[in-house]
């Protein structure tokens, strides 16, 4: 099973929040991804101008479509590949968000850009993650949580 990390905003993290982490959205562009997404595949959060991870959560169903407004960004993106999730680690305090920059040198995802370009690696909606990420991010968050 393939593991995600899904590059958001503190808003839309706000908004799965709200939904009680029970659905996540991809964008319009990112049907084929949505697809391939599977129960028990892990989402790590990865939160832009907090430059921060917020969250682990467990996909658990399929994607489906649905048009109904919940995450925003550009004009007219309605996110509607939707997957069910459940959530695994999740930091409620923005406070408490672990810097990417604490964990980017054990990231293997990382290691693949320029050390000064770094931040390339966490560019577009969703991409695979490592699992040895999924870890090294999950045991920070525990950490955090307390």
């Amino acid at each position: 099973m393939p593991d995600w990390c899904l590059t958001t905003s503190p808003d839309n993290l706000a908004r799965t929040a709200e939904l009680g982490w029970t659905m996540q959205g991809l964008k319009s562009r990112r049907r084929r991804t949505a697809e391939r997404l599977r129960a028990g595949d892990t989402i790590t959060y990865y939160l832009t101008g907090a430059v921060a991870f917020g969250a682990v959560v467990q996909v658990t169903g399929p994607c489906f479509e649905d048009h109904d407004p919940v995450w925003t960004s550009n004009p007219g993106e309605d996110y509607p590949w939707r997957v069910p999730i459940r959530p695994d680690v999740v930091i409620a305090n923005p406070q408490a968000w672990v810097p990417v920059v604490e964990l980017r040198d054990r990231l293997e995802h990382v290691r693949k850009w320029p050390v000064e370009h770094w931040t390339l690696a966490f560019q577009g909606n969703i991409r695979e993650w490592p699992a040895g990420d999924v870890a090294v991010v999950r045991a920070a968050l525990l950490e955090a949580a307390g």
